[in-house]
């Protein structure tokens, strides 16, 4: 027979269940925000003992709410932060299969596709999921079956909050951990995302990239384009992120793809150099820009990340330049409309140049003595000493390394 204080605690719970049940909009905001105050961090014993050991019945009437509730945006994020407070507590694991039962994580990943929904409301499903994922591998393999990866990566690439963006960040590296029937398809996600327009969700995904690259260990070859495209963003943590998953990438097996790649990209088609300007670019009063700023970047980081490669092993730098690198830098020296491709390509030369005494004499010899000679003095200005003969000498080069395979241009 049970004693009087478990009738006591029974007689509070029901009443505490006919007060939600019976309670408005406000009613249940009110009970929720008290939940949410005086229950974080609890483990799951003290939380049965909170409902008298009917904690159960009060996540089904959350999870129930959430899924009649989140279209129209009401309470959405209370009554995630409640659902939290049931998923992380210690020793809950009966609350998440509860949970995924009634189709819980589709509820999450709706919510992150929903437009009328702010960002905060994101957030806490993000949290949901990362708490989920955190739980083991059939989690992970749950979130991924239900298009999970598509929805995450999404919502990073959409959203306008970087905590947001950070927290989809976060969830994506989770999934790729420990989760072999899926890791690839959360690899491609992550490439798909360098293709967007945010800067800081390409930030993110080549950060994640780096060590989810780790974990795949094959590198897929739908990578080398856009890992390349990438490069002609005006942010600089963008690009430092990019020419490290590059050097990272060469030694896999789009090593060839990747150098190839940035040797091509030092000379843009025509169809990228020449682009359709607006018409407020073609004021006679500030200096003409004739080709695309971001080809431009492209190409300086191009020359950047070549100069890395090169002082990376002797191995590469003889890779570089059976692809003619030399004749296409030196090119590259000679575009005045962008001095820091100019001071790249100069900077690469020199490295090549004082490395092989082949490379020295071509050059030396392309270019003519004081050329040559303003170039080992100082690479790094030589852009800034060049007249209109010197320009079109670089421009017009037509090096070949000795025993180099010709190169169709």
């Amino acid at each position: 027979m049970s004693s009087v204080k478990e009738q006591e605690a029974i007689s509070r719970l029901m009443a505490f269940f006919k007060d939600w049940d019976n309670g408005n909009r406000v009613t249940r905001s009110r009970i929720l925000n008290n939940f949410i105050a005086f229950n974080q961090g609890k483990m799951a014993p003290e939380l049965e003992q909170e409902f008298s050991q009917g904690g159960s019945l009060f996540l089904a009437r959350l999870t129930t709410w959430l899924r009649l509730s989140y279209m129209f945006g009401t309470c959405v994020k209370e009554i995630l932060q409640a659902i939290s407070i049931f998923l992380a507590a210690a020793g809950s694991s009966r609350y998440k299969v509860e949970f995924v039962e009634v189709g819980g994580i589709l509820t999450l990943l709706e919510i992150l596709g929903l437009k009328h929904l702010n960002e905060q409301q994101k957030m806490e499903a993000l949290k949901i999921l990362q708490i989920l994922s955190r739980a083991g591998r059939k989690y992970k393999e749950l979130v991924c079956e239900s298009y999970g990866v598509r929805a995450v990566a999404e919502c990073l690439a959409e959203s306008k909050l970087e905590e947001t963006q950070e927290q989809a960040q976060v969830l994506l590296e989770l999934l790729a951990h420990g989760n072999p029937k899926y890791q690839i398809q959360v690899y491609k996600g992550l490439i798909a995302l360098l293709a967007c327009t945010s800067p800081k969700a390409q930030h993110l995904a080549l950060q994640t990239l780096r060590i989810v690259q780790g974990i795949v260990q094959t590198a897929h070859p739908a990578i080398a384009e856009p890992l390349l495209g990438v490069l002609q963003s005006m942010h600089l943590e963008v690009q430092y992120e990019a020419l490290q998953l590059i050097k990272e990438l060469m030694s896999t097996e789009v090593r060839p793809a990747l150098l190839q790649g940035l040797v091509a990209l030092l000379r843009p088609s025509r169809k990228e150099h020449f682009k359709t300007k607006p018409q407020i670019l073609d004021d006679p009063d500030v200096p003409q820009m004739t080709g695309s700023l971001p080809t431009f970047i492209q190409q300086a980081a191009c020359a950047k990340a070549i100069g890395t490669l090169a002082r990376e092993s002797t191995e590469l730098c003889e890779e570089l330049i059976q692809l003619r690198v030399i004749h296409h830098l030196l090119f590259v020296m000679g575009n005045k409309e962008h001095t820091e491709s100019q001071r790249q390509a100069s900077l690469a030369v020199e490295y090549f140049v004082s490395l092989f005494p082949v490379v020295e004499e071509q050059v030396r010899t392309t270019i003519g003595d004081k050329l040559f000679q303003m170039l080992m003095e100082n690479a790094e200005i030589l852009y800034m000493k060049l007249d209109s003969v010197q320009v079109e000498i670089l421009i017009s080069n037509q090096v070949n390394i000795p025993g180099i395979t010709e190169v169709t241009e």
